[in-house]
């Protein structure tokens, strides 16, 4: 049974229940991705050093490797009889191109035109620990690393759908206008909505995490299932999954902000209400909050149940992912 709902899990996946240890199994994610980032930035001398430094900095900072575990589950839950290690292998390039594109959209998001923040994973923000310049240079490298790293790894009927999906999830009508529209409601270029009714206070907050935070976690998804060439049936499984999962991710980020502790987190805290930003707990309350955030996880555990014990990890997943302290 699961002792401590920030660390394990218990996931009904098929009829089977499985226990399962989050924390362990992010763990080994960690372990299996974080030498191939290391090895992802060795580069030819005709990379500056200066910016291959803050490449380094940010891309290898100590994190939960959150996106790439959803490629490596995702993969694994589609994979069918093949081991582990295999199915990991195989979508190896697709968690480290997710996260790389992660990594770039934080070192935008924190510039001081941006976010403005000064820490990050418990360090400092890219162009705090070199300059702003440098900080959208790096930004711009890990873009095209990210696709070239999917080109070079995938098998070649998997690149173009790959590649495809990646991008959708990191443009315009996506990660990038999704923060456009969240800048947007902060900076006044559109209608206050400080005023609107509750309901649509959370159609705004719901339709911009979609697009902002969601659509990676979606993408990550998509792109695990289809290094093992996952059937329509479980990509739609897979993407049930993701739009559930990525709002509970980003309302517990909401009461992380609200309620959380700086050092824990690894970054600044309170900075949304400081700006009077909208957010969950402001809108609806702390309560309702948490119980959304709960309804939101069974509904992602819920939508990989017809996959089998092998999607026991995404299913553990979202339930920690709202009762996690960072």
């Amino acid at each position: 049974m699961a002792s401590c709902p920030a660390t394990d899990g218990l996931a009904a996946c098929g009829g089977v229940e499985v226990a399962v240890d989050v924390a362990e199994r992010l763990r080994r994610v960690q372990e299996f991705i974080d030498p191939l980032l290391a090895s992802s930035l060795t580069l030819s001398d005709e990379a500056p050093p200066r910016l291959v430094a803050a490449l380094r900095h940010t891309l290898l900072a100590p994190g939960k490797r959150l996106r790439p575990a959803l490629v490596l589950w995702a993969a694994q839950a589609c994979g069918g009889p093949r081991s582990e290690p295999e199915v990991w292998l195989a979508a190896a390039p697709a968690a480290l191109a997710v996260e790389m594109i992660h990594a770039y959209s934080l070192v935008h998001d924190d510039l001081p035109a941006m976010d403005d923040d000064d820490l990050r994973r418990g360090r400092p923000t890219c162009h705090r620990a070199f300059d702003e310049a440098t900080a959208i240079l790096c930004g711009d490298a890990l873009q095209p690393l990210a696709f070239e790293t999917l080109v070079r790894g995938l098998p070649p009927a998997a690149v173009g759908p790959s590649c495809l999906v990646l991008a959708r999830a990191a443009g315009v009508e996506a990660l990038v206008g999704g923060q456009s529209d969240d800048l947007a409601a902060e900076r006044g270029w559109i209608d206050d909505l400080s005023a609107a009714a509750t309901g649509e206070q959370v159609a705004w907050m719901e339709r911009v995490h979609r697009r902002k935070t969601g659509a990676l976690f979606r993408a990550s998804l998509a792109l695990g299932g289809l290094a093992v060439s996952a059937n329509p049936a479980q990509l739609a499984a897979l993407d049930q999954f993701g739009t559930a999962f990525g709002l509970a991710f980003q309302i517990a980020d909401d009461l992380l902000d609200a309620e959380g502790d700086e050092t824990m987190m690894g970054k600044r805290v309170g900075k949304d209400a400081d700006r009077g930003k909208l957010t969950f707990p402001t809108v609806l309350g702390t309560e309702a909050t948490r119980q959304r955030a709960g309804q939101l996880a069974a509904e992602a555990a819920d939508a990989v149940a017809g996959l089998g014990p092998a999607a026991a990890d995404l299913a553990a997943l979202a339930h920690w992912i709202v009762s996690r302290n960072h």
